[in-house]
């Protein structure tokens, strides 16, 4: 099939989203789609990069506690209707739908079978809330709809009742088992990683007062801050005003770096206060063998299991924090056991496995608006045939565990997203 998949966020800027994008449509190649990304452009890009197709400009602006994008562009409905008319997409896979302007163009010009993946958790969303009513003929041109996690489904249930189905975020196993620790930071001190934006929802303040605490206790962990973001200089002061040893600030980092630095790592810590819909780190963590403490939130709970693969604490408690910290630095054998644990829980959520369950949901929505003669006019392709008799063909709302064989064609070339701390 043809397939476009839609990014509201700017790509391949950093960022979670994005890097679901990017996996998303490296998979789907493998798997003999012909795939492109829509996207915008930001600053200087150019239009067209290979599958990469650009409309509008991308602009930042702050959301759910974090930094999004809205696009705009003074010609946007000529732009897509001349796009959609050139490509004829069979299916476009929309990534968070109702993000402003670029996919709500798209999903209400689209000819073609609309998927949506919904990626966020929040509370209450006054945007979703005073919007809902609005959007509600949009959210009827979605044929399909896939949520990353139970929470990001709670979520947008909340505003847009319906059927979802539960596919989670993925993770490059292979990149992150094969990553060689470096030996800067390898000198018989015991590393603690943290690795998000330094914003208030990340818990990054948090963290440097349990640092505080472990340091105060006689534990001479070090801790390796990756990223950046409104409160740097805050955590900097913070340091500096306590005279706090033992940390360093890292700035953004490569692919290849961030691999290595999880590989290093004694301890991954994830202390997000909420709003956290599934938790991506955690499953790099897990594939590099890292063992984790992360905060007891709704969207981490289907990635890690307590005891298993994290020691899990309540959001906002550095003190519980640095009991957790302390556990895991001084009790190996539980230690390697959570890594060893994590390993075999992130191939669960290798990229071939959630790419599969991607692509049998697209069958089975085409095959159900076949049954209803209701096929959009530029679906062009064959329809799928239903999966084998012994594996679950029908959507729930809990993650499906078929999985397809892969086909061997290669990739086309893509950009792909910089590593930052924005990754969680």
């Amino acid at each position: 099939m043809k397939i476009g998949l839609v990014s509201p966020y700017v790509y391949p800027l950093p960022g979670g989203v994005t890097q679901h994008v990017r996996y998303l449509y490296e998979n789907l190649r493998l798997r003999g789609h012909d795939v492109r990304i829509l996207t915008s452009s930001h600053g200087l890009q150019r239009t067209s990069e290979g599958d990469v197709i650009r409309l509008g400009k991308g602009f930042s602006m702050p959301a759910n506690g974090s930094v999004g994008t809205v696009t705009i562009s003074p010609r946007f409905v000529s732009q897509v209707r001349e796009l959609l008319e050139r490509e004829r997409f069979d299916v476009l896979h929309f990534h968070e739908p109702f993000v402003p302007f670029l996919s709500l163009v798209i999903l209400r010009e689209s000819r073609s079978v609309n998927i949506g993946t919904f990626h966020a958790y929040g509370g209450w969303s006054p945007a979703y809330e005073f919007g809902s009513r609005a959007m509600k003929r949009y959210a009827e041109r979605l044929h399909g709809r896939i949520a990353v996690s139970a929470a990001a489904r709670h979520f947008i249930d909340r505003y847009f009742p319906g059927d979802y189905k539960v596919i989670p975020n993925g993770v490059d196993v292979d990149r992150f088992r094969r990553a060689v620790p470096l030996s800067r930071w390898q000198d018989g001190t015991q590393n603690i990683l943290f690795v998000g934006r330094f914003e208030p929802r990340k818990g990054v303040l948090d963290l440097l007062k349990a640092h505080r605490i472990l340091r105060r206790e006689g534990t001479e962990a070090r801790l390796l801050l990756v990223g950046g973001g409104p409160q740097e200089r805050e955590a900097r002061r913070y340091i500096a005003t306590r005279r706090l040893g033992g940390v360093e600030f890292l700035g953004r980092v490569s692919d290849d770096e961030k691999a290595q630095l999880f590989r290093t790592a004694d301890v991954y810590c994830s202390p997000a206060t909420g709003r956290e819909s599934f938790g991506i780190v955690l499953l790099e963590a897990m594939a590099a063998g890292a063992p984790i403490v992360a905060s007891d939130i709704h969207g981490y709970k289907g990635v890690v299991r307590r005891g298993r693969e994290a020691l899990l604490v309540p959001p906002r408690e550095p003190k519980e924090l640095a009991v957790a910290l302390g556990r895991l630095l001084t009790d190996r054998e539980l230690a390697r056991t959570m890594s060893a644990n994590g390993q075999v829980r992130a191939e669960e959520f290798s990229w071939p496995r959630v790419t599969a369950k991607v692509d049998d949901y697209y069958g089975f929505v085409i095959r159900r608006l076949a049954a209803a003669g209701s096929l959009p006019p530029h679906f062009s392709a064959e329809v799928p045939p239903s999966p084998r008799a012994s594996a679950p063909v029908e959507p729930s709302s809990q993650p499906s565990s078929e999985a397809s064989s892969e086909q061997a064609s290669e990739p086309a070339s893509v950009p792909a997203p910089e590593a930052t701390a924005d990754l969680a």
